[in-house]
């Protein structure tokens, strides 16, 4: 065996831990997956069968009136009757506790939403792994990152009909493949200083997911390098269920080249082994 194969093989063994520990976030209890509805609140106070209590949106933010007998726990206390979370911020969430389930209650595209998790979910528990490239060194890719003088609010779509979400950008990624140069706008990562691209691609809607897939980016070093791994292109939780409200990619970020790399489709929505 020599140096090149053993550098693959390190690779792709450290691109398998890195999947590993992906999949199981996505299939914890309380993930995405184990989301039973999406629920829109308005200022009617409406109740919803995989929730407790009666839920409205109002002048006092996102408010729930538990019955008799009903119960949240919400930081570690049990809470009954009429209870008050407030205004919530755009892209925030709060998660209050019922029996083996959790509530999310967020914002989202200026909409206060109420999402259960149940663990028991059949999307959850019947989730085995998620399709992928095989790893390969040749689509990770040097860059350079080009920052704005300021950060620029970058309005983009959903995939829910008739939402939007409204992101900073910091900056734009620069990078080269098959001879031509791309410019990528990034968003903030989930780690200080790194970022994020949503992106499609020439795979999107035939082997990957049609509307979107996320590329987390290390943060760029003292001469704004950065490295695109494109392996570890990861689905949003939009691939896998029509509860969530996942944002589009800009227009600048829909690559006319196939990356043929990183998640496929989900088996949950027709993908192949």
């Amino acid at each position: 065996m020599t140096v090149q194969d053993v550098d693959q093989v390190s690779f792709a063994e450290e691109w398998e831990r890195w999947h590993r520990t992906h999949e199981q976030a996505l299939a914890n209890p309380h993930g995405f997956l184990a989301i039973t509805s999406l629920r829109w609140l308005s200022p009617e106070p409406t109740r919803f069968e995989d929730a407790p209590g009666a839920w409205s949106s109002g002048s006092e933010g996102v408010v729930v009136e538990l019955a008799d007998g009903e119960e949240l726990t919400i930081d570690g206390t049990a809470v009954h009757g009429r209870y008050v979370f407030g205004a919530i911020a755009e892209r925030a969430s709060l998660y209050a506790g019922y029996g083996d389930a959790v509530i999310e209650i967020a914002k989202r595209g200026g909409h206060d939403i109420v999402r259960p998790r149940h663990p028991g979910n059949p999307l959850r528990t019947d989730f085995t792994h998620t399709p992928a490239y095989a790893p390969d060194p040749r689509w990770v890719r040097p860059g350079r990152y080009l920052p704005f003088d300021e950060p620029r609010a970058i309005t983009v779509g959903a995939v829910a009909e008739g939402l939007e979400h409204v992101y900073d950008a910091p900056g734009q990624v620069e990078f080269e493949l098959e001879g031509e140069t791309f410019r990528l706008t990034a968003f903030n990562g989930k780690r200080p200083g790194a970022l994020m691209v949503l992106l499609t691609d020439a795979t999107s809607g035939v082997t990957t997911y049609a509307a979107n897939r996320s590329l987390q980016i290390d943060a760029p070093d003292q001469t704004g390098r950065v490295t695109l791994d494109f392996n570890r292109a990861t689905n949003l939780p939009c691939a896998y269920t029509d509860l969530a409200t996942c944002p589009l990619p800009p227009t600048e970020n829909r690559l006319p080249v196939a990356i043929e790399a990183g998640e496929k489709l989900p088996l949950e929505r027709g993908g192949r082994p």
